[in-house]
C-alpha cells in the first residue's frame, strides 16, 4: 500500500473541493443520535488531520492513524496551530494497535480502498471490531466501481500559484484496480519549481463486498448512504458512506 510524501505538501491545497464541513456534521450527527456525544474516536487513514481537526472541535478525544510520516508532519503542524490534543499514531492501518478500545471508528476521504486485498480488508475491519468499545460505531467511506468506471482512462491537471499537478488516471475493471500516476511540480523558497511523481492504487469495492466483509468480520451492518447525504446509495452513486456496529464484546460479557 503506497504512502503520499510530496503529495502530503499539497494535500490540502488540491483537495479544496471536499465539503469537510458537511461531512463532519454528517458524522457528529449519526455519533449524536447513537448517544456518542464524547469520548475516544479514532480517525483510521487521517491523512493531514482535516477531519481529525474538526471532530476534535466537536469535543472529541481524538486519536489519528496513518501510515505516511509526510502526512502526519502536515496533521502535527494542524495540531500546533490549534491547540487541540490528538495522538498522532504512524501506523499502517492493516496493523494498527491501540492502548484500548474507542468509542467510534471513522475513515474518510476512501482510504479503505488503498487496501488492495479484500482479505486485507477484512483483516482492518477485525481490527476495527477488536477497538470498538461494545456496540461502538463504525463510519466509513469508500469510492465505487461505478466512480472509477467513470474516470477510466484519462488525465486530470490543475495549476495553482504554489504548485502543479497532473494526475493520469487508468482503471482495470477486471481487477478493480484504479491507478494513477500523479506528476507534481512544486514552488521551492527559491521560486523555482521542483518535480515529483508518485504512484498510487486503489481497489474498487462494492457495497455488498463491503457488507459481507463486514460480517465476516463480526460486525453488524446497520445502514448505507449515498455519500454524506442522508440517501440510500443507488447505481450512480460515487462514494457511499458506511454505518456499522461492534458485536461480540457485549455478548461476552453477558
Amino acid at each position: 500500500m503506497g504512502t503520499y510524501q510530496s503529495f502530503a505538501r499539497v494535500y490540502d491545497l488540491f483537495m479544496d473541493d471536499i465539503d469537510y464541513e458537511g461531512w463532519s456534521r454528517f458524522l457528529t450527527g449519526k455519533l449524536k443520535e447513537a448517544g456518542i456525544r464524547e469520548g475516544l474516536i479514532l480517525d483510521l487513514g487521517c491523512g493531514t488531520g482535516e477531519m481529525t481537526e474538526r471532530l476534535a472541535a466537536e469535543g472529541y478525544d481524538m486519536i489519528g492513524v496513518d501510515g505516511s510520516p509526510d502526512m502526519l508532519e502536515e496533521a502535527e503542524e494542524k495540531k500546533l496551530e490549534t491547540g487541540h490534543e490528538i495522538l498522532y499514531l504512524l501506523q499502517d492501518m492493516r496493523e494498527f494497535e491501540l492502548y484500548g478500545t474507542v468509542r467510534a471508528v471513522v475513515s474518510c476521504c476512501d482510504s479503505l480502498n488503498y487496501i488492495l486485498e479484500p482479505q486485507e480488508l477484512l483483516r482492518v475491519f477485525r481490527l476495527v471490531n477488536n477497538y470498538l468499545d461494545p456496540g461502538g460505531l463504525f463510519l466509513f467511506d469508500f469510492s465505487t466501481e461505478e466512480k472509477y468506471r467513470q474516470i477510466g482512462e484519462d488525465t486530470i491537471a490543475d495549476s495553482r500559484e504554489e504548485g502543479s499537478f497532473i494526475w493520469d488516471n487508468f482503471y482495470d475493471p477486471e481487477e478493480k484496480i484504479n491507478q494513477y500516476d500523479l506528476t507534481f511540480f512544486l514552488k521551492e523558497d527559491s521560486g523555482l519549481y521542483r518535480k515529483y511523481e508518485e504512484t498510487h492504487m486503489q481497489r474498487a469495492y462494492s457495497a455488498e463486498e463491503i457488507k459481507t466483509l463486514l460480517q465476516e468480520a463480526g460486525m453488524e451492518f446497520l445502514q448505507a448512504f449515498d455519500s454524506y447525504s442522508e440517501e440510500p446509495p443507488g447505481t450512480e452513486s460515487q462514494r457511499i458512506v458506511i454505518l456499522a456496529r461492534e458485536q461480540g464484546k457485549s455478548k461476552k460479557m453477558e
